[in-house]
């Protein structure tokens, strides 16, 4: 008499044998293993109802109900990937302990569980901020040997002659080392209603800066280096994906295109196998 056969993983195919809890979430695409470690530690993971914070802790996929923040998680979950307009006010972190505001509140994490943000944003800073369920690609999208765009919009102190940006597109220094050379230009009062709705002052100018790093504050501290202050920031573009319909303080789902294309971006960056293109929408 033949013996069945194990249940397998619908995203692999491979057979489901008991793993360890923090593997089980990465492959569901809850989060990266080590992201999935601090949501066990945080005590938002259960299984069967029980609290689990112990890291080798192992579940049968089969037969454990696993959630994380009260959601049920399954393998072949497919992942979730959200573009908020981030508001001022607001720390780039899913939990403060000191109680302040946090863009955690802003996206819906009881709808998907183990949304993270990719990189951070200053508190001061508004736009594009990236949420995933997927660690790996967070992972990739982070990781330096990427350089994966990310376009802002800085209303400066003064009034700036392009030379004065000569030092940005060169490389300028900073307390903590060089920076890659920067893409910069000055903007038109149209092109800065993001940092500018009414309009620019006789002293003041719009910048845009497009670097590769992510470095903290960065643009504030290159900006300030060559002596005008940032009075205002805004990202409108990471990767890919542009800014796009969604208003300020709200959040979005990704398109079938966004995502294509950002899973496109990180897979020839990290030299994989390249996804079949999908034409890129034009920019509203």
């Amino acid at each position: 008499m033949s013996r069945p056969m194990p249940p397998q993983d619908p995203a692999t195919g491979e057979p489901i044998v008991p793993m360890r809890l923090q593997r089980f979430l990465a492959r569901a695409g809850v989060a990266s293993r080590r992201g999935s470690e601090d949501l066990m530690t945080a005590g938002r993971v259960r299984v069967n109802g029980a609290v689990v914070t112990e890291l080798g802790s192992k579940v049968d996929p089969a037969s454990d109900i696993v959630e994380v923040d009260g959601r049920r998680v399954e393998l072949g979950t497919k992942a979730v990937h959200i573009m908020l307009n981030k508001p001022a006010g607001y720390l780039t972190t899913m939990k403060d302990p000191k109680g302040r505001r946090c863009v955690a509140e802003l996206v819906p994490c009881d709808r998907y569980p183990g949304l993270f943000p990719v990189g951070r944003l200053d508190m001061d800073t508004t736009g594009l901020l990236l949420f995933t369920t997927d660690g790996d690609l967070g992972q990739r999208l982070l990781h330096p040997s990427m350089h994966v765009d990310k376009r802002y919009v800085a209303l400066v102190d003064g009034r700036v002659r392009d030379h004065e940006l000569e030092p940005l597109r060169r490389g300028i220094e900073l307390d903590d080392g060089p920076c890659q050379p920067a893409r910069c230009r000055i903007l038109s009062v149209r092109e800065a209603r993001e940092v500018a709705p009414h309009g620019i002052g006789d002293f003041e100018t719009a910048v845009e800066v497009i670097i590769r790093e992510g470095r903290k504050n960065q643009v504030k501290r290159m900006l300030s280096r060559i002596h005008h202050p940032v009075l205002a920031l805004h990202r409108s573009d990471f990767g890919p994906l542009a800014l796009t319909g969604v208003k300020r303080g709200h959040w979005r789902l990704l398109t079938e295109e966004e995502t294509a294309a950002l899973e496109r971006a990180s897979a020839e960056r990290a030299g994989a196998p390249k996804p079949s293109r999908t034409p890129r929408r034009n920019r509203s």
